[in-house]
């Protein structure tokens, strides 16, 4: 059996360690805190406990990401599972562009959005007859996380370590996601702001984004508004929505009604489609992805680390650009 060490062991952690026990290959081995004793026989203050694992998961708050990185790499041959955003600052950025082809070829950034649903759906009707090319898309969620007594507490609501707290643990899977499909970033607008009054990092944020392709992405995400969830695509030649459980693909443009003035078109195609088994789902595939080529021997794609550290650098640039 593959031994697995964890850094972190709450929430996002723990539904990555879970992965990682249903599949009877690879154990969690060690569990690293810094600090605290959780009743668990796997928990370790010392860091070093973990280097002869064969993986490491670092699902840690995002601005321990960096110190963790350099860390493993310097003391471990481990292949490396990072959330995202894999680092926090410029210094970071400079730190993984330098990386060796080698130390780059064993680390694998968490944005599973690139195995989700959705993904499969973007690659099959971009520049298809149904939507025609793609110009718009308009990404909405929310949910009331804000307002919840626990997120006070918690350090994503902490401005000191997590000022951009929605762009960097939320939309920063869409622009990804986006990014993976369409290509760089030209121009972006960014519009934080902290609407719940709870804690001291925004909780809320509209971001737009121009392509080099001339497609245009509008993204909202909220931790302090009502659940709602729906994707908008319109192409030159129909559109699509998701929303309510389900795809909804209206196409052709051209249909007249009986004056021969425009109409909506009707609906050609529905497909099942649930936001949150499209993420629960895409994170199971990202994380069994990491372990099979764990198991293979397998280093990942060097283009692969390239485009995450291109989004990461990215969603920095807006935040200094906004602050």
């Amino acid at each position: 059996m593959y031994k697995i060490g964890f850094i972190g062991y709450r929430k996002h952690a723990k539904r990555l360690l879970n992965i990682v026990e249903e599949n009877q290959d690879f154990f969690a081995s060690h569990i690293f805190h810094p600090t605290k004793n959780i009743d668990d026989k796997r928990i370790t203050n010392n860091l070093e406990d973990l280097y002869e694992c064969d993986g490491i998961v670092i699902a840690s708050p995002n601005n321990t990401h960096f110190k963790y990185l350099k860390e493993i790499i310097q003391n471990s041959d481990c292949i490396i599972y990072c959330e995202k955003p894999p680092v926090t600052t410029s210094e970071g950025i400079k730190y993984l562009e330098e990386l060796t082809p080698e130390n780059k070829e064993r680390i694998f950034f968490g944005f599973n959005l690139r195995y989700s649903k959705f993904d499969d759906i973007l690659k099959k009707f971009s520049n298809s007859d149904e939507l025609g090319k793609i110009i718009q898309i308009n990404i909405v969620g929310s949910q009331g996380l804000a307002f919840k007594e626990s997120y006070i507490s918690d350090w994503r609501s902490d401005g000191s370590q997590n000022l951009h707290n929605v762009i960097e643990n939320n939309s920063i899977h869409w622009i990804d996601l986006l990014i993976f499909n369409f290509g760089k970033v030209l121009k972006t607008n960014y519009y934080p702001r902290l609407v719940s009054g709870n804690g001291t990092s925004y909780d809320t944020n509209s971001i737009n984004l121009l392509f080099e392709n001339g497609m245009v992405a509008s993204i909202f995400n909220s931790y302090a508004t009502p659940l709602l969830e729906n994707i908008v695509i319109i192409g030159t030649n129909g559109f699509m929505l998701i929303k309510d459980q389900k795809v909804e693909i209206f196409s052709p443009r051209d249909t007249f009604d009986e004056n021969g003035f425009f109409s909506k078109p009707r609906i050609k195609q529905e497909i099942q489609f649930d936001f949150q088994s499209n993420g629960s789902d895409s994170l199971k595939k990202a994380m069994f992805y990491f372990l099979q080529n764990l198991k293979n021997s397998k280093k990942f794609d060097i283009d692969y680390f390239d485009r995450c550290v291109y989004t990461n650098k990215l969603i920095l640039e807006i935040e200094r650009d906004e602050n």
